[in-house]
């Protein structure tokens, strides 16, 4: 007997590895999971080891699900160990106490959680799980049942996968307790990193607040509270985020607080090079995602006060910024933003995003979209096509002039865009934008310092003010970066201290980046407009902004002869009839000459030279004949040639066949003038008497403030 007593327990421990599966199957006969192990080592005083330890259990349908779902727990080489205690305050005179209290303590070098239908995988490094129960035991050493009492899994970077997505350092700690109805109280979710398709995603450092208890009012809805992620290094937050398990919707209002502007992709110059955009933006992006769709719902994004996008010359100086904040700091860029994007999938795998319903109150006016996919990276994506629609948008409100250029622009933009996308390349078709406003833009470089009297005479300044009303612009742009920009104003003027030109109705086209030899060829081309109630034309001119050179020919037709004569400053010349002609012209920087050109009168006319008889009194013979010969003039014949140096400085020949009836009975006259002059000289006269109007309303002005 009592070498039986000392064999049994050894037998026992010897067989254990043997018959602990049949222990567990007949512990859990009954109960709503399943427990296989595999690998079982001889058991300890205090813990055993295992090869391996799969557990399977089922969550039963309910009001919030469909079906059922079942769970497979798998660990791998793990350890189990234990603590037994007998309960408190129980007496016993049995060996064995009828019940214990048992904390197990469960290591393994993995574990694996995975759903059927599978919906997503979930593992786990160096896990460890302490769970405390109740065993009973009504004969010895052989347990009658088993009642959990407590678990405790401190989930230490874990990942989860779901199709391409991944996510890794997962941590989260699970207390549950069968005094709190095994209710998981809330804790902090973070997931450090989102994979996509085994590639890094700009999201990042997730947290928020979870657990199981739900509100009574919404039974089927899981509360995420006081989330937090990071979005390409920006923090964006929501309080919450609610997933509704019966519908599978997802709400949340996503957050974006002061993100840097120049930190957006795109924007980012690197640090040696001066910043294209400045200040910040943002932005509640409300969200609810069902059913592989994602809507936006009037969203809202807001750029603070000095946001601004800034373009720059060539010499990186900046010529031109677009204001997106405002005064008060709170300017709302985006409002009310709507869109409906869907996940496609192609075996099982994302393939697509489809947008569509896009729309949003931009800088005061309106923006939509057409339908559009975007393929997700790797696939055999085909071209993206859509098509954006601009309505009543703010836009030369908010651009600002600088350095050289300076200048006030005023009205709204409307349009289409059409866009085209391939292999991140971007293409625009017959992009059409108008305006039914216009402004000023005046390129004033450096004035030099003068005196009064210098001033009355010489202007100081070389400023030019460009004035523009009702732009109509057609923009079409190649994946290579080939431009052009089809123009058509209402006017255009030209003002200088010279004097003025204003432009009726011009139209035409620039070309940029269609020389690959040349990258700074703008080509100006199919140019026309009205000018002193005629037009003028320039087929094409290459314009070299590195060069800055060109030479061009401007074609003139029905300018009137009166108008000529007027711009030369003429009081006694009064003529009839229209004049055309070609002018060839070459610039360099802002100087330009005219090289042999002509205009001939297009029918015939009259020209009066009027005088007074002091005047043909105090002439000689020659001078007094051609006053006379003038003094009613009915051509039938003239032709203008004109030259001029970069100076000004310029040779004008005139011919003249006609007929005066009331000279010599009308006899035929023919008359060849020469004229040498400088034309810049001459209209800078013509503007002496406003640079001086301009002094002494200056000086008037110092004298009442002193």
């Amino acid at each position: 007997m009592l070498l039986l007593l000392v064999l049994l327990p050894a037998a026992a421990w010897l067989s254990f590895p043997w018959f602990a599966q049949s222990l567990l199957d007949r512990t859990l006969e009954g109960k709503p999971f399943r427990v296989e192990v595999s690998g079982v080592g001889h058991p300890g005083i205090s813990g055993i080891g295992l090869r391996s330890l799969k557990v399977v259990f089922t969550t039963p349908p309910d009001n919030c699900s469909n079906g059922a779902t079942s769970y497979t727990l798998s660990v791998a080489n793990a350890t189990l160990s234990w603590d037994l205690k007998n309960r408190k305050n129980e007496k016993s005179k049995e060996f064995f106490p009828k019940f214990l209290d048992t904390t197990f303590t469960l290591k393994a070098d993995s574990l694996t959680l995975l759903p059927d239908p599978q919906q997503f995988s979930f593992s786990d490094r160096n896990p460890r799980i302490t769970f405390n129960m109740e065993i009973a035991s009504n004969n010895g050493l052989i347990p009658s049942s088993i009642k959990p009492l407590s678990a405790l899994y401190s989930i230490d970077d874990a990942t989860v996968t779901r199709e391409k997505l991944r996510l890794e350092n997962v941590n989260y700690n699970i207390k549950l307790s069968a005094a709190e109805q095994w209710q998981q109280p809330e804790d902090t979710l973070y997931v450090a990193k989102l994979f996509s398709d085994g590639k890094p995603s700009p999201v990042g450092n997730f947290r928020a607040l979870f657990g199981s208890k739900r509100d009574p009012l919404k039974p089927c809805t899981l509360l995420l509270r006081n989330c937090s992620v990071e979005l390409l290094q920006w923090k964006a937050t929501s309080n919450r985020i609610e997933y509704d398990l019966k519908s599978k919707q997802t709400r949340l209002s996503l957050n974006l607080a002061e993100i840097p502007l120049s930190e957006l992709p795109g924007f980012n110059r690197g640090d040696n090079k001066k910043p294209i955009v400045t200040g910040r933006v943002s932005g509640s992006i409300p969200i609810e995602f069902q059913d592989s769709t994602l809507l936006v719902r009037n969203a809202l994004v807001s750029a603070s006060k000095g946001s601004s996008i800034i373009f720059y010359t060539k010499e990186n100086k900046p010529f031109c910024s677009l204001d997106m904040g405002n005064d008060n700091g709170n300017g709302a860029v985006l409002k009310n933003l709507n869109a409906t994007i869907t996940l496609k999938s192609r075996n099982k795998e994302l393939s697509a995003l489809a947008l569509s319903d896009l729309s949003a109150t931009l800088l005061g006016g309106t923006i939509t979209s057409t339908p559009f996919n975007f393929d997700s990276p790797g696939s055999r994506s085909s071209d993206m096509l859509f098509t954006l629609n601009l309505s009543n948008i703010k836009a030369l409100d908010r651009i600002r002039l600088h350095g050289d250029f300076r200048g006030s622009l005023k009205g709204s933009v409307s349009g289409t865009i059409p866009v085209t996308i391939r292999n991140n390349c971007i293409a625009i078709r017959n992009a059409h934008l108008q305006s039914p406003g216009g402004g000023t833009i005046t390129i004033a470089p450096p004035s030099k310092q003068q005196s009064t009297s210098e001033r009355m005479f010489v202007p100081a300044k070389a400023d030019a003010d460009y004035s523009f009303s009702e732009p109509d612009l057609l923009f079409n742009r190649s994946f290579d970066g080939n431009t052009t920009i089809s123009f058509k104003l209402k006017s255009l003027k030209r003002k200088t201290s010279s004097g003025e030109l204003q432009l009726l109705s011009p139209t035409g086209k620039l070309s940029l980046g269609h020389n690959r030899n040349n990258p700074n060829l703008v080509s100006f081309s199919d140019f026309s407009a009205g000018l002193f109630g005629g037009t003028i034309a320039v087929d094409r001119a290459d314009y070299d902004m590195a060069t800055k050179e060109t030479e061009t020919t401007v074609n003139v037709n029905n300018i009137p002869l009166q108008t000529l004569l007027d711009l030369q400053g003429t009081k006694k010349i009064y003529a009839t009839g229209t004049v055309k002609g070609s002018l060839p012209v070459k610039m360099h920087d802002q100087l330009f000459e005219i090289m042999k050109g002509g205009m001939n009168a297009e029918q015939s006319g009259q020209i009066i030279y009027a005088t007074t008889p002091e005047e043909r009194a105090a002439a000689n013979q020659g001078l007094r004949t051609t006053y006379e010969a003038l003094s009613n003039f009915l051509y039938v014949h003239l032709v203008s040639s004109i030259s001029m140096t970069p100076d000004g400085n310029s040779i004008i020949t005139i011919q003249l066949k006609g007929t005066n009836p009331d000279f010599q009975g009308g006899r035929p006259i023919e008359m060849n003038l020469n004229v040498e002059q400088n034309l810049l000289d001459l209209m800078r006269t013509l503007s002496i008497s406003t640079n001086v109007e301009e002094i002494i309303s200056e000086k008037a002005l110092q004298m009442q403030k002193k």
